[in-house]
């Protein structure tokens, strides 16, 4: 009875082993080739624009704001918004009745003083003809002298006085400063305007709208790349699938800082024709600060692919620069941060990316040019045009690329 069931158990065991190598050998089979396993892209050459982005504002190359200099009530109003003005033109008149009193009163000023003037004349000239017959004293004569010179004085002084209220009644009169479109209107009739301390606003006159500015904020992480002459395009919430151009007229020099935040203002110039450009517009601005025709590209995502920790790497991998186990300056164990990791902190210009070359994964060092943010240009390293470069992996469902444990574990199963 021994013997049989010994026999049945041996037969047991060699099922089990043929079932477990039959498992492994389809697992094999059945498991994909590298293609497979990873995201492949082909390099190729091409054109690459780097730009830098910001928000500003839409104004008028000119903005003058006319106010007053003197204190009155709106009497009238000749213009309203969106009217074209002409030069000199009357936009408001002030309730002028002070104005043209106080004239009135220094025309009377004059004509007293003028009739004084003649009386001090006539007198000086008496006193000569008598001085001149000994009838008079040498001070009698200076006596009026000095009073013809005084009355004339006066006279001076009145008209000097009339100047000034002239003036102040001209000044109730509101007149277009330039020529231009109003787009702005403070005030209304019957609204009293004080000019005591500071000359306050009546209008805005946008002196010509077919030549717009742009003023914008760039971090000073950018403001390097941007010079006068540039190309600039840009875009609008009223127009957004129209694109608009225009040019980098000024860096201003004066910075502001906000929270530790540093930025320099951008005056950018606008042609617009059309006049369908509007003050006050947001301005979604977009400055081209470098261009390349015809150079290798390469997909960000290829530079910020690492591969799994289980992953093995090529044999010939420090041979391109990169330590064995990973992309240079992997943390190896027991000795901290790599090398590679040093050398692109020194220069941040640098990178590495995962090659399939001859079946296998290859890391190879490269230095970088600039970037669109979806493709980099590469300037050095041991790259050409149609080699195929890993962006990301093609993990079953439920697993994290980029080093999960799913991930892991699907790595080392093959």
């Amino acid at each position: 009875m021994k013997r049989p069931q010994k026999k049945t158990v041996v037969l047991i065991l060699a099922a089990l082993l043929l079932a477990g190598g039959g498992y492994v050998a389809y697992q094999k089979l059945t498991a994909p080739g590298l293609e497979q396993r990873y995201k492949l892209q082909t390099l190729e050459k091409g054109e690459l624009t780097q730009s830098v982005s910001a928000n500003g504002t839409l104004n008028p190359v000119t903005l003058v704001n006319v106010g007053t200099q003197v204190s009155g009530t709106v009497k009238k109003l000749y213009v309203d918004f969106n009217d074209q003005v002409k030069q000199g033109q009357i936009l408001a008149e002030l309730d002028d009745s002070l104005y043209s009193a106080q004239v009135h009163q220094s025309d009377a000023n004059i004509a007293s003083a003028r009739a004084s003037l003649d009386l001090a004349i006539a007198s000086e000239e008496r006193m000569k003809s008598l001085f001149a017959q000994e009838y008079v004293s040498r001070q009698e004569l200076d006596q009026a002298v000095q009073a013809r010179r005084s009355a004339q004085a006066q006279l001076n002084q009145y008209k000097a006085a009339n100047d000034k209220d002239r003036a102040n009644l001209g000044y109730s009169v509101i007149r277009s400063p330039v020529s231009g479109v109003v787009v702005d209107r403070q005030i209304d009739v019957g609204q009293t305007v004080a000019a005591s301390f500071q000359t306050p606003t009546l209008f805005k006159i946008a002196q010509d709208l077919t030549a717009m500015q742009i003023y914008t904020s760039f971090a000073e992480a950018d403001i390097g790349n941007i010079k006068v002459g540039q190309p600039v395009k840009f875009n609008v919430d009223a127009f957004p699938n129209r694109q608009f151009k225009g040019e980098v007229k000024q860096v201003r020099l004066n910075p502001t800082t906000q929270q530790n935040v540093v930025t320099y203002n951008v005056v950018v110039v606008v042609d617009n024709p059309e006049q369908i450009l509007l003050p006050g517009m947001t301005a979604y601005v977009n400055i081209a600060v470098a261009k390349r025709s015809d150079v290798l590209l390469v997909p960000n995502a290829a530079l910020r692919y690492k591969p799994n920790s289980g992953q093995k790497p090529a044999p010939n991998a420090a041979a391109n620069g990169a330590p064995a186990g990973g992309p240079p300056g992997a943390a190896g164990p027991g000795n901290g941060k790599g090398a590679g990791e040093r050398q692109r902190k020194r220069d941040s210009a640098s990178g590495t990316v995962h090659v399939l070359r001859g079946g296998e994964v290859v890391p190879v060092s490269v230095s970088l040019g600039i970037t669109d943010n979806r493709n980099t240009e590469i300037v050095g390293g041991e790259l050409n045009a149609g080699d195929q470069v890993i962006v990301g992996e093609n993990l079953p469902d439920g697993a994290n690329a980029g080093g999960s444990s799913g991930g892991t574990m699907r790595m080392r199963m093959f």
